[in-house]
């Protein structure tokens, strides 16, 4: 976690006004109780009024507030909506990052909007729990987007049939139950789609470098229609 967002998490959690201890803190945050002394010094030498003192406790002074983004409300409700969705349907690294960005949000809302999209409760619910092993693919696979890494799968067709590849990935697709991975496949030198709850292991490999041909722009251009029949193992 880069610094300027921990420091935006630890306004947050004093926010409330309540004692709390660096040992609670530093729990909470998942990191050392040196770390959150350095933070606190950093952010009262910044004139926030944050008060108390090591063994004993911070909390902050009322009335200080970071400067509201200026959402609408149906902004943020479906920021709202969107953060509970993906918290649902994401990879663990989405969900977590999710759950942030909505506390955030929450925490910056002027009152009258913040109390308008609390009493709206919307929430994201499925009878088919995304599997823990798919959250995992999903991390590794966006990591491997982001670092433009090859992948080796070990995937099953609808069939059940078992197959090895080795792709580049290139994007995520989400079809409100099911995610699916655009890929370029060294195999068959062309474009696939995986759906991520029939790979069985995903593994990282090395580095490829990306070329207009293989790119995912190139797949929506010209191979989108493929898109329809979601996953295509030839």
């Amino acid at each position: 976690m880069r610094r300027a967002d921990r420091l935006f998490r630890l306004i947050d959690r004093l926010r409330p006004g309540t004692l709390t201890t660096a040992r609670e803190l530093a729990r909470a945050m998942e990191v050392s109780e040196r770390t959150i002394y350095r933070d606190i010094a950093h952010l009262q030498g910044n004139g926030v009024p944050i008060d108390g003192e090591a063994g004993l406790g911070y909390m902050m002074r009322d009335g200080y507030d970071l400067p509201p983004l200026m959402f609408t409300e149906e902004e943020a409700i479906a920021l709202s909506v969107g953060a509970r969705m993906v918290r649902t349907w994401g990879g663990s690294s989405m969900a977590k990052g999710a759950e942030s960005a909505h506390d955030k949000i929450a925490a910056i809302l002027p009152d009258p909007v913040r109390k308008r999209a609390d009493a709206l409760r919307f929430e994201a619910w499925t009878t088919r729990p995304l599997a823990p092993e798919t959250r995992a693919i999903i991390d590794t696979v966006e990591n491997a987007i982001k670092a433009t890494e090859r992948l080796t799968l070990a995937y099953r067709d609808e069939a059940g049939a078992e197959t090895d590849r080795t792709i580049r990935p290139l994007g995520l697709w989400f079809w409100g139950a099911v995610w699916t991975l655009v890929a370029w496949c060294e195999l068959r030198d062309d474009f696939r789609m995986f759906r991520l709850d029939r790979i069985a292991s995903a593994t990282m490999i090395g580095p490829f470098t990306p070329t207009p041909e293989q790119s995912l722009d190139t797949f929506y251009g010209e191979v989108s229609p493929r898109a329809e029949r979601r996953d295509e193992i030839s």
